[in-house]
């Protein structure tokens, strides 16, 4: 089952203990599909770009949660009842991919050999070869042509 993040921005005056029942239909929606919650994050007031408008008016800030799960991947068609929950501005799944980032990257030994063939390419320049060749035939003529004056 692969890792999802479900992003969750809640209305700004949404009780904890609201956000809390929330976050346990999720939860025991995960784990009826065999899935397991294995983190959860609370970030707390957020201010937003623009403004959602919802039916009770615009909104400019909310709370921010995220909840981390291994779920099945139809989790996410199964999450759109997420859509008329009116506690929620926004809410957005996820999927965790195979990256790697910093010192687990660095570690790899390819890393370093892909780093600077990458470099290489990138100061070489596309044109650099033909440029030298019609360089080189301009040069060859010059000296053509200063043979024959010295004659």
């Amino acid at each position: 089952m692969p890792l999802y993040d479900c992003m969750l921005l809640l209305k700004p005056r949404v009780p904890l203990a609201d956000a809390m029942v929330l976050i346990q239909k999720i939860g025991k929606h995960v784990y009826r599909r065999n899935g397991v919650l294995t983190d959860v994050k609370k970030f707390g007031m957020v201010h937003l770009g623009y403004g959602i408008k919802k039916l009770d008016g615009r909104y400019y800030q909310g709370q921010m949660m995220q909840m981390t799960m291994m779920a099945p991947p139809s989790l996410n068609n199964e999450l759109h009842y997420l859509n008329k929950e009116d506690r929620l501005l926004r809410w957005l799944l996820i999927k965790h991919r195979d990256f790697s980032f910093g010192d687990d990257l660095a570690s790899k030994g390819d890393f370093m050999h892909e780093l600077s063939n990458f470099k290489s390419r990138l100061f070489q320049d596309k044109n650099s070869d033909d440029d030298t060749n019609e360089d080189d035939d301009d040069d060859y003529e010059y000296q053509v042509d200063q043979i024959e004056e010295n004659k």
